[in-house]
């Protein structure tokens, strides 16, 4: 006779083998705060390069195009006066600008589904600090050395902007997958990052414009490589290092069978052994990542979302300067206040997606809200006061939300339980977002200048953006919906538990 006793092992970590995966929770340590500092700055300083490119393009537009000249002919003859000619008038420099910025969200694109994937597999620390050293090497190329040795070539700017978009296109996947697993709060405020670098690199071209464009481009260089530096001695890019691993589940099993022969019975009697088979470290595949819940359509509905976002990013201190004929810097420092307005809207929005567990609750509204605020923007008269407000208000309804969608809801889709067997993920999922929401932006970058050329009005270019944002809101309107019905059916069980509560105690 034999019986059979099953006996499920533990892993040689003593984990056990339950049903999903879920990291245990630790309190906020140094660990936290480190990784939280050198992240932030980071990629702030990665954003505020691209910032000092938008904000010197009326400059380089002027230097591109031939004026009249007003020097005495013996001192500076016209083939030297115009020997930065690239372009025969300031209208045919503004679409090169749009097509710089078209191939370098393109090649961002292109980089961030690569960098994704090679983030869930290499140190993300080495990967990062490799990203900020060579995009410091090509924007010294890009504005410092062209100007210095007086190199005005098409080619040579684009082959550098291209390479500078791969370069940044590593920053972004590697900080999302080392901030990990926080709340939608924290996230919420650690998502300013971006926002806070356009400011910097805002008040860094202010700053620096004087002396010419090349000297913002110089001092971002310099900084970009000081940070490279210290992020790749100081930053830790995995809690395991510092003796805080997050555990995983496994689960996949292997059953050992053993017959033992009582002696004392003489029965016998076959003992199930249940092992663990470690596959928590096993990177998940670029085209299972696509096909994960809601990676598609957060993707689709970022692309849209970005091309609004990053069509402020790149061109709103040109529409101020080229509308209303403010002086750039002053241009350049009100642009920042919709910066101010990203972070406020992603912060607030954080929080209140953590009060009610679910985001396309907060992100649609904020959306719908901000429709209204692009009409009025776009017939604003030339008053400061009044363009700031309103593009405060516009970047807490446009910002906001592309912030929660590019880090908190990116961190999600790469911490879902059907994740469970691969804990390299939450890289190639950002990537899959970002890199889709930037194919958008570079569309945009090329439509833009089009649109503004063919119609000669800016008021058809923010109509553009409506659209968009429009668009936006239908890619997650089955999400929202499904998510009211959640929220309301939370409400209804809350409701009924509370008058079952009233009803005990009468």
């Amino acid at each position: 006779m034999s019986t059979n006793t099953n006996i499920s092992s533990e892993t040689d970590d003593n984990v056990t083998t339950p049903l999903i995966q879920r990291p245990t929770r630790h309190r906020y340590t140094l660990y936290h705060l480190s990784t939280f500092i050198l992240t932030f700055v980071s990629y702030a300083m990665l954003h505020a390069a691209r910032k000092v490119f938008s904000n010197v393009k009326s400059t380089m537009a002027e230097e591109w195009s031939p004026v009249a000249n007003e020097t005495i002919r013996p001192i500076k003859p016209d083939n030297i006066w115009n020997q930065t000619r690239l372009f025969n008038s300031p209208g045919d420099a503004t679409i090169f600008l749009g097509v710089l910025d078209a191939l370098f969200m393109f090649s961002y694109a292109t980089g961030l589904f690569i960098s994704g994937i090679i983030g869930d597999r290499f140190d993300l620390r080495i990967v990062l600090c490799s990203g900020m050293i060579v995009t410091a090497i090509m924007i010294f190329l890009f504005g410092v050395l062209s100007e210095w040795l007086h190199i005005y070539k098409a080619a040579w700017y684009i082959s550098f902007w291209i390479l500078n978009g791969l370069a940044q296109s590593t920053g972004w996947p590697c900080v999302v997958a080392i901030m990990g697993n926080c709340r939608g709060l924290i996230f919420g405020i650690w998502s300013a990052c971006a926002s806070v670098g356009n400011i910097f690199g805002a008040a860094l071209a202010a700053s620096f414009l004087t002396y010419g464009y090349e000297y913002p481009f110089l001092v971002c260089t310099v900084l970009l490589i000081c940070c490279a530096i210290i992020c790749f001695f100081a930053i830790i890019p995995s809690p395991a290092d510092v003796g805080m691993e997050i555990k995983h589940v496994n689960t996949s099993t292997e059953e050992t069978t053993t017959r033992v022969n009582d002696r004392e019975t003489g029965e016998e009697t076959e003992i199930i052994v249940k092992t663990s088979e470690s596959t928590a470290t096993k990177p998940i595949t670029f085209f299972r990542a696509w096909v994960l819940p809601g990676v598609a359509m957060y993707s689709l509905c970022y692309a849209c979302l970005k091309l609004v976002n990053y069509s402020f990013f790149f061109w709103l201190p040109f529409y101020l300067h080229a509308k209303f004929r403010w002086q750039e810097s002053d241009a350049d420092l009100l642009s920042t206040l919709y910066d101010v307005g990203g972070i406020i809207g992603g912060i607030v929005g954080g929080l209140i997606s953590d009060l009610v567990g679910l985001r396309s609750i907060v992100v649609v509204p904020a959306l719908l809200t901000a429709i209204p605020m692009l009409f009025v923007f776009s017939g604003l008269a030339n008053d400061k006061t009044a363009n700031g407000v309103v593009m405060t208000v516009t970047g807490v309804f446009i910002g906001g939300p592309a912030n929660m969608i590019s880090a908190a809801i990116t961190a999600d889709l790469g911490r879902q339980e059907i994740l469970a067997a691969s804990d390299q993920a939450l890289s190639t999922v950002t990537g899959i977002v970002d890199g889709t929401g930037s194919f958008g932006a570079a569309i945009g970058q090329v439509l833009i200048p089009l649109i503004e050329k063919r119609w000669k009005d800016w008021r058809f270019v923010f109509y553009f953006f409506v659209l968009m944002t429009f668009v936006t809101c239908c890619c997650i309107l089955p999400l929202f919906i499904r998510e009211c019905k959640i929220a309301i059916n939370k409400i209804k069980t809350r409701y009924a538990a509370h008058r079952q509560r009233n009803y005990d105690t009468i």
